[in-house]
């Protein structure tokens, strides 16, 4: 039975995340259409019906699985192979640790939404999320093309210098929680400042949620942060791919865009916690009460993680199609100068106040 039950789960996580990222790719046309005042993708069909051009992705899935599978004659065809696959792992597994639902009592088993509970969770999410590098690294290498391995160097440069922002950032999170598991920051996050605020990382770490975020979006690699890929310029590490190994590279983009947004949600608002909402129902300050069944509360603490996460994808969508792209030594500068001082101006004034508190 604990088996099926990891089973469930991990086949719940994973079409959660090809779901977002079906979702995405129309998502980016459609609203992209509606900033710019266009239609958008609407012409696939089935049947005559387009269904606000939601055929779009499928016919996309058709086209990279019919389209010729081209490694440059001077490149290395393991590594070529290899990197798109080691990108996309990567990026997938970092959701182990994840958690997309409380702790609940289904019979006579304990059950957490979460894959794998670790103790260091939030370190499994940063080791992981830095061998997804390698990929972009070796697509560059492999493909004997300069352009690719200009990509594949910015990239690299480019994780380095916001992970570590973005790990500086956290450690004020840490702080406050006194722990690196997930779900035990996201149970905290359920407690009442002063009987009635939840304890959300966002109210008790507004500048850290900032740099996160924006460090977050950095690694994601998209605009204005796409400096490594540079559609207008050097085209990317993936220039010299096509066919699926491009659908690849496609799809991380989307999964890291999904993997930012849920972090953000974990760490700074509440993950999959309802204000108010425990085991057995609404509990409001003033002593109303609302008692709900046991699937209810996982259903809306489930839907509630869902929607946070959907929230936080569109934003960076819209951040997407409003800011353009940094030059290279800007995005440097964002990193090295502005942002890492800050984040660790943020633990000082952190250790500060809880030295006061106590």
């Amino acid at each position: 039975m604990e088996y099926f039950i990891h089973f469930i789960k991990a086949l719940f996580v994973f079409n959660v995340v090809m779901g977002y990222m079906f979702i995405l790719s129309w998502m980016e046309r459609k609203q992209s259409a509606l900033m710019q005042d266009r239609i958008g993708a609407n012409r696939a069909d089935i049947l005559g019906f387009r269904f606000l051009g939601l055929f779009h992705p499928i016919a996309d899935a058709i086209k990279l699985l019919t389209k010729e599978d081209f490694i440059p004659p001077t490149g290395n065809r393991f590594l070529h192979t290899l990197a798109p696959m080691a990108a996309l792992f990567f990026a997938l597994v970092a959701f182990a640790v994840i958690p997309f639902g409380g702790i609940y009592q289904l019979g006579d088993y304990t059950v957490s939404l979460q894959l794998l509970d670790l103790n260091v969770g939030l370190l499994y999410v940063f080791a992981v999320m830095s061998m997804g590098i390698y990929g972009f690294v070796l697509a560059g290498w492999s493909s004997a093309n300069n352009y690719a391995l200009l990509g594949g160097l910015r990239a690299a440069s480019q994780m380095i210098s916001y992970e570590i922002t973005m790990g500086a950032t956290i450690i004020g999170l840490l702080m406050i929680y006194g722990t690196l598991n997930l779900q035990e920051i996201t149970l905290a996050q359920g407690h009442l400042i002063w009987g009635w605020l939840p304890m959300w990382g966002v109210l008790l770490q507004p500048l850290g949620f900032i740099l996160f975020a924006t460090a977050a979006m950095a690694e994601t690699k998209r605009v204005p942060f796409d400096v490594p890929e540079g559609d207008s310029d050097i085209i990317g590490y993936f220039v010299e791919y096509s066919g699926m190994k491009f659908g690849m590279f496609y799809s991380t983009d989307f999964v890291g865009t999904v993997l930012a947004s849920s972090l953000i949600t974990t760490l700074f608002f509440g993950g999959w916690q309802v204000p108010y909402l425990a085991s057995g129902g609404f509990s409001f300050p003033g002593g109303t009460a609302i008692s709900l069944s046991q699937p209810v509360v996982m259903g809306l603490q489930i839907g509630s993680f869902l929607l946070k996460v959907f929230f936080f994808c569109f934003l960076m969508m819209l951040v997407r199609w409003t800011l353009p792209r940094f030059r290279w030594d800007q995005l440097m500068k964002l990193g090295w100068t502005i942002m890492l001082p800050l984040s660790i101006a943020n633990i000082l004034v952190t250790g500060l106040i809880i030295l006061l508190a106590d």
